[in-house]
Parts: structure tokens; sequence; C-alpha cells
């Protein structure tokens, strides 16, 4: 489809996949759309975990989670760790975090992430097909496993969240669970099959995938630091970047952690923080393993990928501009060994990236009431790679005036 010579331009601010696949949609659609991105060794599409996880629709703050804030503030192995010199920066976040794991929020959060990650596989494999990539994908389930049936009930209501919300699951005991995944550690006496999830091999290149797509569509992918957006009375038109001004007739906001900071200037204040997320990377691990195995005890995701096994979690509160704790990337291996005692790690290597976490967990996207032409696809937490495609596809339809049958309103910035 070709735009027209005069067709307004649209520009993506933030190349990360959320941005890609937004950007996908509207250069399919004839829109020509600029994508600006300011490289970022630590935007967390690089290092991502590589799931694809449509039924991960329980958000973070569940019933019951005020009494896991002391050992968020003390405990320095924990899964999610906040230090002390960050106590009062992440203190209003933490509130807000705490206040909306109220029973009736839990609900209604649950069922607009339903509403936006139903279909997810089938929109990356929309995008992946377009684009001879197909083999990105991994279509063999995720595993969570437990150390008993004990510990598997203490996860019941994210459960049966998903239950309710149509996730497939199958329950499995060890001889069940030593089926599907022989090297898994003994002590893993339970599982939970997830067999409609899959995962990616390699985020970064499936990054890459849909660049080419941008661009084979008409689209352009510019290396730039955008400063600001730019208004005239109630409407955007442009941005101002440090290569000078770029004028815009409607403008995505997708730069991930780093939105909020451009949104501010505009009045719009929301609670965005970066759970700062690490991987290791083992080039020869020694583990055979043929889908995304997840222990409930670690909270991490063990994946295999092209370039080897990937070890995925933790959330460490710490802003934008500290350097990453190596530290915390060095619990992965202890996750790892809980769970494959055996596994090689000569030559692995470390990596760190910032989440983009809002306190409902749920994302903000679609227009800004406020400012005429802006809109919004940034904050999606741990689920950046699952909510990329399909917020992609809604996001670029509803700019394209095609209407799709979805509900913006729950992940409306105004919400705050």
């Amino acid at each position: 489809m070709e735009s027209a010579a005069n067709e307004p331009r649209v520009i993506v601010i933030g190349g990360g996949i959320v941005g890609l696949c937004v950007a996908w949609h509207l250069a399919r659609r004839g829109l020509r759309p600029l994508v600006l991105e300011a490289w970022r060794a630590h935007a967390a599409y690089t290092g991502n975990a590589g799931a694809i996880s449509h039924g991960s629709v329980a958000p973070l703050a569940m019933p019951g989670v005020l009494r896991q804030v002391p050992k968020m503030l003390t405990d320095r192995e924990g899964a999610l760790h906040i230090p002390a010199r960050y106590w009062l920066k992440a203190m209003p976040w933490l509130l807000r975090f705490v206040a909306s794991a109220r029973p009736a929020q839990v609900e209604a959060a649950a069922g607009a992430m339903a509403s936006l990650l139903f279909g997810a596989l089938e929109r990356h494999r929309e995008i992946l097909a377009a684009e001879g990539a197909l083999d990105l994908i991994r279509e063999q389930g995720q595993l969570y496993v437990y150390r008993s049936a004990e510990q598997m009930a203490k996860d019941e209501p994210a459960l049966a969240l998903r239950r309710r919300h149509g996730q497939r699951m199958e329950v499995l005991d060890r001889a069940a669970l030593a089926a599907l995944e022989p090297e898994i550690a003994p002590a893993y006496q339970a599982g939970l099959f997830l067999p409609d999830h899959g995962s990616s091999v390699n985020p970064a290149r499936f990054a890459r995938v849909v660049a080419e797509g941008v661009r084979r569509m008409g689209g352009e992918i510019r290396e730039a630091e955008v400063r600001a957006i730019t208004t005239e009375g109630r409407r955007v038109i442009g941005v101002a970047t440090d290569a000078g001004d770029l004028p815009a007739d409607r403008v995505v906001l997708a730069a991930g952690a780093w939105s909020a900071r451009l949104l501010a200037p505009l009045g719009i204040r929301v609670p965005l923080e970066t759970q700062r997320g690490y991987h290791v990377m083992l080039p020869d691990a020694g583990v055979r393993l043929s889908r995304v195995v997840s222990p409930y005890d670690r909270k991490v995701f063990i994946t295999p990928m092209e370039e080897g096994l990937r070890v995925a979690g933790t959330v460490e509160f710490g802003g934008l501009d500290a350097p990453p704790n190596e530290a915390r990337a060095l619990l992965l291996l202890k996750d790892l060994r809980q769970v494959f005692p055996h596994a090689r790690t000569e030559g692995f290597t470390t990596w760190m990236g910032h989440r983009p976490c809002l306190p409902d967990s749920l994302p903000v996207m679609g227009p800004v009431k406020a400012w005429k032409g802006l809109w919004c696809a940034f904050g999606h937490g741990h689920l950046g790679l699952t909510g990329a495609a399909p917020t992609g596809a809604l996001v670029a339809a509803a700019m394209a005036g095609e209407k799709p049958n979805f509900d913006f309103a729950p992940f409306a910035a105004e919400r705050f």
C-alpha cells in the first residue's frame, strides 16, 4: 500500500520492540512512520527472557502483597529488591503498587490485560510470517515448576485468575515433569505446563526483523535523542531532537522506561518506574531444554535460545542512571543451579535492562485526550515482548481510523 506524497508524518519515539511493532503496523497501512531511537545498551527488548505469555494476566500486585514489602526492602538476594539508597524515591510508587492490590482492582486489571494479550502469539506470527522469519518463535509451551504441591497451592490466586480468562494448564506430577524435561532437579516435584505459550529464540534478532519490515514498507528508522515533544495550542506538532526539530502530524510515545520524562513537560504525570532486570547468557550450558522453564521459588525464566541458554529475572529498583549491579546478575547463576545442578557456566555474559513498570501492571496505550495527535504505547513491564505485537496492531488500527474492538480506557494515561 502506498501513501500519498502529502501524507502527514507519524513519528514513533522509541525503537524498542513495542515501538517497532507499532511502526510495522503503521507502515503496513501506508503511513510511512519515522522511528526515532536513541541507542541504549539497557533497552529491555535486547535482553528479555524471550517468553511470549498471553496468559500472564495476573498483575504483579496481588492481595497480600503488603506482607512482602519488608523483604523487598531488606533482602539483598530477594527476587525483588529495593536498595536503601532508593527507598525514598521508590516509596510513592510502592504505595500505589500496594493500593492496586485490592481485589476489585486486581480483577479489573486482569480483565484489561486479558483483552490486550488475547491472540498475542497469533499477532507475533502475523508479523514474522510476513517477514519470512517464523523460525524466531518456538512453540513448545512453557513449564512452571514447584518443589511441592503445597508450594503450587501458594500460587493459586494468580493461577485462578489465569483460568478465569481461558488459560489452558496441565498439572504435572514428578513423573510427568521428568518426562517433559528430564534434566530438572528432583527437588522439583510438581509442574504446570502451559501448552499454548511460546518463546522467541532471539529477541534481539526479532527486533531487527521487525525493523527491516518497517523499512521494506516505506518507513524510516533514525538514531536521534528526542529531547521534547513540541506542541502548538493543544496539539502536537512534532519533536525536538539533538539533531533539530522534526515536524509531525501525530506522535507515538513508545520510549519505554524513558517515556515519563517526555510526558511531564506536557503536564502529564505517570508513575512509571524502571524495574531493572538482569540476565546471564551461557553459550554452552550442557543442558538439554525444549522450552521456557520457570521455577516458582526462584522467579526466573530459563530459556533455550539460538546463542545458548538465557537465565533472566530478578527485579531491582535503582532508577535509570545507576550502573548495573553485577551481584544481582550473579544471583541468576545460583537460581540456575537450583533447577539444573550440573549446568556449565563457563564463558557466561551478563546484561541489565530497564523494564518500564506501572503500579497496576497495565501499560499506557492509546490517545492522550489533552493533546491532539499524541498517542502512547509504553509501560508493558515484564510483558514487553508478549504485548508488543498486539499493542502494535491495536494502536496502529485506531490511528488509521479502523475502530478496533478494544477498550483503551483502562490503559489511558489519564487514569493516574
